[in-house]
């Protein structure tokens, strides 16, 4: 029990400390090349905090564990919209950009709709099995090609004033461009090792507790691994990178289900097992219900009272996955 609880504590420190020199490093670069913070957020900082969803659910596909490959994608995104953005947003309102509201989080919902569908196959297309195949595998990764597409071309354009940008409440801080990328590297690495560290720790103490292996999944594993989006998210918010945080969100939740589930069902065809409706729909439903609060009452701001709901709503979603075992 002494060992989980080191590692747990260490996970903390390093994604903390990672956070923090991943979003001055990657402010600094965005900066210097003129790409707004969104872009940055939506690109690099969200596939370094995706790398732990991904090396797990690829190693789980390798290893013949669909459903930790699956309820680690769905339960991270889950964690993203409901947990992250919700206590993001308690600690600091979020001022979303009109072209997330109209273009990314569509984009979000889509793709919490397509596994909707992929996981509801058999009442569709009268199959055997719930999976996604390699076919949809395949496909997810279309998606992926498309929205990486649209990202970088949306980065070759110039800001529309109209659509309103973050004011920051503090000056990014400057450095020369070969710091800003050590600084980078360095703030993934300490990211990746920390989750790594945090849900080794925190599944070691969940299985000494005698909780099980779908209920970790779903939320130790989940969480840890989402735990890079969270520090991330909220650093960034709270130095004023609102871009940052809401596109290091977005991003995540879109590279976990067309770029992390669509590799791992491409190496291996990935059953949901006990991965149910109530999973899918909780996912379609926090997606939709953040594009809701992003649009509507104080427009394209999440207001405190707003992150409040959508956290509360994480720990309704848990607390259901605890009684059900009990």
């Amino acid at each position: 029990m002494f060992a989980n609880i080191f590692f747990l504590l260490l996970g903390l420190v390093l994604i903390l400390a990672g956070a923090n020199f991943l979003t001055d490093g990657s402010s600094s670069i965005a900066k210097r090349w003129g790409v707004s913070d969104l872009i940055i957020g939506l690109t690099v900082v969200a596939f370094g905090t995706s790398a732990p969803e991904l090396v797990i659910s690829i190693t789980s596909a390798l290893k013949d564990s669909p459903e930790l490959a699956v309820g680690n994608v769905v339960g991270s995104n889950i964690f993203n919209i409901l947990a992250i953005i919700g206590i993001t947003a308690l600690a600091k309102p979020i001022i979303v950009e009109r072209s997330i509201m109209t273009v990314e989080i569509p984009l979000v919902i889509l793709s919490a709709v397509v596994l909707l569908v992929m996981g509801n196959a058999p009442l569709l297309d009268g199959s055997a099995q719930r999976m996604v195949t390699r076919v949809d595998g395949i496909i997810l990764l279309i998606f992926f090609i498309i929205f990486m597409s649209h990202t970088f071309s949306s980065a070759k354009r110039p800001a529309d004033p109209s659509q309103g940008n973050d004011k920051p409440v503090e000056t990014i801080k400057e450095m020369p461009m070969l710091k800003a990328w050590i600084w980078v590297a360095g703030g993934l690495a300490a990211l990746i090792y920390g989750g790594d560290c945090f849900v080794k720790g925190a599944s070691g103490i969940a299985s000494s507790l005698g909780v099980s292996e779908a209920v970790i999944g779903l939320t130790v594993v989940a969480a840890g691994t989402s735990l890079p989006e969270l520090a991330t998210s909220i650093t960034a918010a709270l130095k004023g990178r609102t871009g940052i945080a809401v596109g290091n969100v977005i991003g995540s939740n879109i590279f976990n289900i067309f770029l992390v589930l669509g590799a791992s069902a491409t190496i291996r065809p990935l059953s949901f097992g006990s991965i149910g409706n109530f999973d899918l729909l909780t996912l379609t439903g926090a997606c939709v219900l953040f594009w809701l609060f992003g649009w509507f009452f104080r427009q394209r701001t999440i207001t405190r009272i707003e992150g409040g709901i959508l956290a509360a709503g994480y720990i309704a979603y848990t607390t259901v996955l605890i009684l059900e075992q009990i």
